[in-house]
């Protein structure tokens, strides 16, 4: 058993049907927010030493080493019960889903670094950096989480159910456009 599952396991019984009810929502946030420590943690790193004159670079590199520890966590935890798809067309669905997260997540930095120039000198470090984590881990991740997490469910790791359904519906579809005749209109 998980230590998710014994936290779950310890709530009052309506919080702990809602923790059930969105079970995948919360492991999905548990790895955002462990891959949100390894982006910042890289980010800042790389922004205060050897690309401070660059942050957009600095957080794409951070972002796509955090995409690549995301793409793990969530396939071996948080919808490890999904799927379907083989495992290279599910990793390349993941890694175009997070390119698009990625974009997203830095739009807001780059809307606050180049058209409010909220670079030093123009402003002061604290100024920056407040800016800087405000745009792009407050604004950016919650754009991208909300981007992802729709997009993981619906294209990723789809319910194999649903896929089924899916499947079998379009094979009902193709074998009644074989067996019956056309239709003749007046």
């Amino acid at each position: 058993m998980s230590i998710v599952d014994e936290v779950v396991r310890a709530l009052p019984p309506a919080a702990r049907e809602l923790a059930l009810r969105n079970r995948e929502l919360i492991k999905f946030a548990i790895v955002g927010a462990t891959t949100f420590v390894i982006d910042s943690g890289i980010f800042y790193l790389l922004k205060w030493t050897v690309l401070a004159d660059k942050p957009v670079t600095a957080k794409i590199i951070s972002g796509v080493i955090a995409v690549i520890a995301s793409y793990i966590l969530n396939r071996e935890w948080s919808f490890k019960n999904r799927g379907g798809r083989e495992k290279h067309h599910e990793a390349l669905l993941f890694f175009v889903v997070s390119g698009i997260g990625v974009a997203l997540s830095n739009i807001p930095l780059w809307i606050s670094s180049y058209v409010f120039d909220l670079r030093q000198p123009a402003v002061s470090f604290a100024t920056e950096n407040i800016a800087d984590f405000v745009s792009a881990f407050v604004i950016g991740n919650l754009l991208q989480m909300a981007f992802r997490f729709w997009a993981m469910r619906r294209w990723v790791f789809p319910d194999e159910m649903d896929v089924i359904i899916e499947e079998l519906e379009e094979l009902i579809e193709v074998e009644n456009l074989g067996t019956e005749p056309p239709t003749v209109r007046p």
